[in-house]
């Protein structure tokens, strides 16, 4: 029992100094080839690049994202202005092909869809045009 507790710890250390001694034949750095020269080439390109696009993320996409910002609400501004300035709902004409009901919704009372919004959306079931 003590032989075989005795191999069975030395198995995982002779292995590991055959990997390592294979290792340091594999990785010889007499030679350089071309792939070596590409590779190092590729991770001396990839610093200054990657500080070019670090800079770009930090000093243009907040101003981007503030103008964005700016122009959403004017927009959102402009857009109410201008409903404010329409006739009310109730008087407004309700064509037939607006708010076609084939069978009722299974929310609510029926009539108003998911994504009902009382600013915007009317419908009246009595009117007719």
């Amino acid at each position: 029992m003590n032989a075989q507790r005795q191999i069975a710890r030395a198995v995982p250390r002779v292995n590991a100094q055959l990997r390592a001694q294979a290792q340091r034949r594999l990785a010889s750095n007499e030679t350089e080839n071309a792939f070596v020269r590409e590779r190092r080439h590729v991770k001396e390109h990839a610093g200054p690049t990657t500080e070019l696009w670090r800079k770009i993320s930090i000093y243009t996409i907040p101003p981007a994202l503030v103008l964005a910002a700016v122009n959403a609400y004017n927009l959102w501004n402009e857009h109410w202005e201008h409903w404010s300035h329409m006739p009310p709902l109730e008087e407004r004409t309700e064509y037939p092909y607006q708010n076609i009901r084939s069978r009722n919704f299974p929310w609510g009372d029926g009539d108003k869809t998911l994504f009902w919004n009382e600013e915007v959306n009317y419908h009246n079931k009595d009117k007719t045009t």
